[in-house]
């Protein structure tokens, strides 16, 4: 656990530093919980003051919006300095741009992608512990909501993003416990990534592969029925390749 600054934007939007902790009406309200997220989701760029505006208030920014932009960093400020995090870090400003600066901290949403990629590249090694480790920790955080109450395009596409992220550590998990004869939690993991993106062709074929594992041939040739009357019915189109081998692999297997 990093002695640092920590950044929750997954689920309850909260900053943490040792001992202490704001979240929700302690960051100063629903603007500031706002912009810690969206500063927080790019915080190796600086954000345009076009950009922060539109963040916060879409196409129906308040009449003096420099006040409330100013008022809105002035108190995601304040609630840091509360709990310690010292100047000159926290919300910088730079030639009409705003940045967070927490050079010391530890970000949630960092965590889960940077343990996707751990996790896939133990799972492509062989190294089944340190895959599932990675992987369990990316699929915690990225399962949880991001900004639910929010429709901006920005909010949309990182909640997009994590879905993704949670998938593929799903299908990393459910890689894992196949090979390792754990074949019913291994279904479990690519069930859960499949059924919330019929589309996703690896999430249907680690699915086969877990049903062929277990011993249920019939059910892996009934996931790959489903998948291609999915792409025929809606995009006129075949599985890939690849889909189609493991398919034919199976059907040619012994019962």
């Amino acid at each position: 656990r990093s002695s640092g600054t920590r950044v929750y934007l997954c689920g309850r939007v909260a900053v943490e530093r040792g001992e202490q902790i704001v979240r929700d009406g302690a960051l100063g309200g629903a603007q500031c919980r706002l912009l810690l997220a969206f500063l927080g989701t790019r915080r190796t760029r600086p954000a345009s003051r076009v950009e922060t505006v539109h963040a916060l208030w879409g196409s129906a920014p308040p009449p003096s919006v420099d006040v409330s932009l100013n008022a809105v960093v002035s108190k995601l400020r304040a609630a840091m300095r509360k709990i310690g995090v010292p100047r000159p870090h926290g919300v910088v400003t730079d030639s009409g741009t705003f940045q967070l600066a927490l050079p010391d901290a530890w970000f949630d949403i960092e965590e889960a992608r940077t343990s996707l990629d751990t996790a896939e590249g133990a799972l492509r090694r062989g190294n089944s512990a340190g895959a599932w480790g990675a992987a369990n920790v990316s699929a915690v955080i990225a399962r949880q909501s991001f900004l639910l109450d929010e429709d901006a395009a920005w909010a949309v596409r990182e909640r997009e993003g994590l879905q993704r992220i949670w998938r593929r550590a799903c299908i990393v998990l459910s890689s894992v416990s196949t090979a390792t004869g754990e074949y019913q939690l291994g279904i479990q993991h690519a069930n859960d990534a499949y059924a919330a993106e019929p589309f996703d062709e690896v999430a249907c074929q680690v699915l086969m592969r877990a049903h062929a594992a277990a011993g249920n041939r019939a059910e892996a040739l009934r996931v790959f029925a489903r998948c291609r009357r999915l792409f025929r019915d809606e995009l006129g189109a075949e599985p890939s390749e690849q889909t189609t081998e493991i398919f034919l692999t199976i059907l040619r297997s012994r019962s």
